[in-house]
């Protein structure tokens, strides 16, 4: 059986990677925040969006390319980073960036990641994009920005909406602390996942490398959501995005906006593209559903917009496009695949977003992606 037939969907992708990783490893990646709310406004929001359908078009082939920030791109959408990947499936970052390089889409490599810049820089291709938390001491910031641009890393994305750290208390609940141990609870929980378990034997327990280099020392542990990262990050402000445009000469992206009041203050500091995002609810739960703010955003600017949270499909992805977004990221989708089918879930699921994205557009008649607008409801 084809994994086309065993995993049509990332519902059919999700459930597997469920049954293959630890259950703390689990409620790390696919929980929210307090009771979970933005969840189901970010569902509800995303199905609210609807189509005309449109017939007698003839045979058609949609025409999914776009281009993004100059470059151009087969599909409209890519790999959004996510903290502490490597702890989901071992070797998650240089499988992403791999598929990334090779499949023409681009990986972006969090701040919290388990691997540095440097680890992938035979890896990453012309696709490298690194999200930066943004340190307090401008010294660690100039040497991260250096060692992301020495490694290949041509486009900054600077995350804004994470001032102070979340609850996420059923991530809590789960046991992980910073750096990941392996309490006797948790040890029984791997040993019922043998696969998880042997990559993490061959690559060993995950930790931040990036900022466990710059960070001091710690006595024990670490909470989870307030883990070494934010013993060296700040809270930015206008002042400190104004140093990082001075300081980063390549594109640069702010990622968690959700206020279009916002939007032509960034536009004016020399921001190259806005970031559409409640952090898939992981931070605040009483935002508003990200795609509720996408369409004010894309009204009060006209710099390139990037769209996340929520997505379940390639439906989703046309939704998103089609009320202003330019480019949709993902994070959880491609950890879903990686937990259910390893080195080759990133090539899968990208596989069956752009076969959904096919089929939805020739329902409506549209044979680009610019035609999406006008087939909204």
């Amino acid at each position: 059986m084809t994994h086309d037939q065993r995993f049509p969907a990332i519902a059919d992708l999700k459930a597997r990677a469920r049954r293959r990783i630890p259950q703390f490893v689990w409620e790390y990646l696919d929980s929210a925040t307090g009771a979970e709310t933005v969840t189901a406004r970010n569902r509800a929001a995303l199905d609210r969006v609807l189509f005309r359908t449109s017939i007698l078009h003839g045979e058609m082939v949609p025409d999914l390319s776009t281009t993004f920030l100059g470059k151009d791109y087969p599909v409209p959408f890519g790999i959004a980073p996510l903290g502490m990947s490597g702890l989901i499936w071992p070797g998650a970052e240089r499988i992403l960036a791999a598929h990334g390089a090779a499949a023409g889409v681009p990986y972006c490599l969090s701040t919290v990641a388990t691997q540095t810049p440097d680890d992938l820089a035979g890896v990453i291709g012309d696709q490298g994009w690194f999200q930066m938390y943004p340190p307090r001491d401008p010294a660690i910031r100039a040497d991260m920005l250096d060692r992301a641009r020495r490694a290949g890393f041509h486009t900054l994305v600077l995350t804004v909406d994470v001032p102070a750290a979340s609850r996420r208390e059923r991530q809590t609940r789960g046991g992980l602390v910073q750096p990941p141990r392996l309490t006797p609870r948790l040890a029984m929980q791997v040993a019922r996942r043998p696969a998880w378990a042997l990559g993490m034997r061959n690559s060993g327990m995950p930790r931040m490398r990036l900022m466990d280099g710059y960070a001091p020392k710690t006595d024990g542990t670490l909470p989870s959501t307030a883990h070494v990262g934010y013993l060296l990050r700040t809270s930015p402000d206008w002042a400190y995005l104004a140093e990082l445009r001075a300081a980063w000469d390549g594109p640069l992206i702010v990622k968690g906006v959700l206020n279009a009041g916002d939007a032509a203050r960034l536009g004016a500091e020399g921001v190259d593209a806005i970031w559409v995002s409640n952090h898939a609810g992981r931070q605040f739960d009483g935002a508003i559903a990200s795609l509720d703010a996408l369409p004010a955003i894309r009204a009060a600017t006209d710099l390139p917009l990037l769209f996340d949270s929520g997505i379940a499909g390639g439906l989703d992805i046309l939704r998103a496009l089609a009320l202003g977004a330019d480019f949709v990221m993902m994070g959880r989708a491609w950890h879903y695949a990686l937990g259910a089918l390893g080195a080759y879930g990133p090539a899968h699921l990208q596989h069956i977003l752009a076969q959904d994205m096919s089929a939805n557009m020739a329902q409506i008649g549209a044979a680009r992606l610019a035609d999406l607008p006008d087939r909204v409801l």
